[in-house]
């Protein structure tokens, strides 16, 4: 039987160009790729069965935000000894998931100091590398893949369909439209309250990314998201990790 594959996208920092966060100059497009029967079963069990192990409920949004603000649910987490808990927890469930990370991180600071009004917007640039990755990833394999991300608004829902379908369309640099199109079956968005497992993930895994390219300190997570990244030749920059603009 064809084996599916599922990239589940999230994104770290804001993709506005006009105002930049000088403390995270950075936009993180993230995605984590896994056998969608894989991510529909264990991967969904495992997580639910996190939850439940630490909060004693499962319809709780796995959110960095909201682990690192102890809100919506993460309240507990004002305490010392059970925030230790629940990160050693969280970085082993990390450990032992299977998926393999792709990334694109742009330095909007510098990407606009480059490109000046042609700059492009970082969503929509990381997507295609993004894109580019998936399908290197999913080769000829049979039973292609498709993209899950999760709904925002319908503004930027509609700019994302709208991107997709160019790619689609013209393809990308280094691929065919055809080949896009023969591999990636579709880009799906999907609202927050579904709790899917892999989009949760997807949000865990680009945090640690940005604050790697900051040049900022990195923790336990980074060691694992890095363990993760996709490689070619056993190097993961470019295979796995592109950071824009290049030097």
């Amino acid at each position: 039987m064809a084996s599916t594959k599922i990239m589940f996208l999230d994104e770290s920092g804001d993709h506005s160009l006009k105002v930049i966060d000088p403390q995270y100059p950075v936009f993180v497009l993230g995605g984590v790729i896994a056998d969608a029967e894989y991510a529909r079963g264990e991967m969904e069990e495992h997580v639910r069965r996190f939850k439940l192990d630490l909060f004693g409920r499962d319809d709780l949004i796995l959110h960095t935000a909201d682990i690192t603000r102890t809100r919506n649910g993460f309240e507990r987490l004002k305490d010392d000894a059970f925030r230790q808990e629940v990160y050693a927890r969280l970085n082993e469930l990390m450990r032992t998931l299977e998926y393999t990370v792709v990334a694109c991180a742009i330095r909007k600071d510098k990407h606009v100091l480059r490109y000046q009004s042609a700059a492009v917007d970082p969503y929509i640039f990381s997507l295609e590398i993004l894109v580019e990755r998936f399908c290197f990833e999913i080769s000829n394999q049979p039973g292609g893949g498709r993209m899950l991300v999760e709904q925002r608004d319908p503004t930027l829902d509609r700019q994302l369909m709208l991107a997709w379908e160019t790619l689609k369309n013209r393809g990308t640099d280094y691929l065919r439209a055809i080949v896009v199109q023969s591999r990636i079956t579709g880009l799906h968005p999907r609202p927050k309250q579904e709790n899917i497992a892999g989009l949760q993930l997807a949000d865990l895994v680009v945090s640690p990314i940005g604050r790697f390219v900051l040049g900022k300190p990195t923790h336990e997570d980074w060691n694992i998201v890095e363990s993760k990244l996709r490689r070619r030749n056993e190097s993961y920059r470019g295979a796995g990790l592109v950071v824009l603009p290049r030097d």
